[in-house]
């Protein structure tokens, strides 16, 4: 199944696409195709166009963007290069939340929690762990549970960087792990087919590793509305988020110990971090709720 899912995301259509343009965009843009020949890239783009304008995935998931978008971004990708450095020169960096990382809270059923991820699992955006994803994911469950948690993250990791982290911890056993990555795989361009092998490699390390009975995947945030991000960039980074995470819901629906968590949070300047980019202590909280509510049906 995840092997399925992957093979959609094979080619990069946004560098693709304008070689169809003209001769001189083809030999532009050649050195940003993955590998392989211009006859055989052609061909996949034909699949995929054909995948994008009259597939629709059995779960109903959000329409595809127009040929004529793909076009365009194609296109403009020299400009979105332009805006991506633009960002990372201006928007603010956060520092991650402050206070302890691991400790033993509630009473009730023992349940050994663990969090993982990047920056907005490192609780970017709030001042404190108790306002950040870990703190209120655990205060959503000392009421029943006695809760022995601990969290892994750091801003900036890919999901790659994350599993070495984890491979470097004592293999101590946890029955739930909560992720929250991935932002940044798509952010580094990596081909989506990656991205998701990614995801799919971290579930076998927490399984292997840290003998997690239940595996929570948080979705990709809505990353299409983000205000610190300048348009086309904005539209661009967005496609992708939301590309990689249907295919992320779809792989978790064949996991009988996984669940996908949809992000469907208010997004806005006032709702957000400063940067723009993070969360604020209020989408810390629905968000922290939602997957306190999903372990409590899993783990009665």
């Amino acid at each position: 199944m995840a092997s399925n899912a992957a093979e959609a995301f094979d080619l990069e259509l946004p560098l693709a696409l304008p070689q169809f343009c003209s001769r001189w965009d083809h030999r532009c843009y050649c050195k940003l195709l993955p590998a392989g020949s211009p006859k055989r890239a052609r061909e996949l783009i034909g699949i995929h166009m054909h995948n994008e304008l009259n597939h629709r995935a059995e779960d109903g998931i959000a329409e595809k963007s127009s040929l004529i978008q793909r076009l365009a971004f194609g296109c403009l990708f020299p400009v979105m290069i332009v805006q991506g450095l633009w960002v990372r020169l201006t928007v603010p960096k956060l520092a991650e939340a402050q206070g302890p990382r691991e400790g033993i809270d509630g009473s009730g059923k023992p349940l050994r929690l663990l969090v993982s991820g990047d920056s907005s699992a490192a609780g970017v955006g709030a001042s404190t762990q108790a306002e950040a994803l870990v703190g209120r994911v655990v205060s959503s469950l000392t009421d029943a549970f006695k809760v022995h948690w601990k969290l892994i993250a750091s801003t900036g990791w890919k999901t790659a960087e994350l599993r070495q982290a984890l491979n470097t911890m004592p293999s101590t056993r946890f029955d739930i792990a909560l992720t929250a990555s991935g932002v940044n795989d798509i952010t580094s361009r990596h081909p989506l087919s990656a991205c998701l092998s990614e995801q799919v490699k971290l579930a076998e390390l927490l399984r292997a590793r840290f003998a997690v009975r239940y595996i929570l995947i948080s979705g990709l945030p809505p990353v299409h509305r983000f205000p610190s991000l300048p348009e086309p960039l904005r539209r661009y980074i967005g496609a992708r988020a939301k590309r990689l995470d249907a295919a992320i819901r779809l792989w978790t629906r064949s996991q009988p110990d996984c669940d996908h968590i949809q992000l469907s949070l208010p997004v806005g300047p006032e709702s957000m971090a400063p940067d723009g980019f993070h969360p604020g202590p209020g989408i810390y909280a629905l968000w922290g709720k939602v997957a306190a509510e999903m372990i409590r049906d899993r783990w009665k």
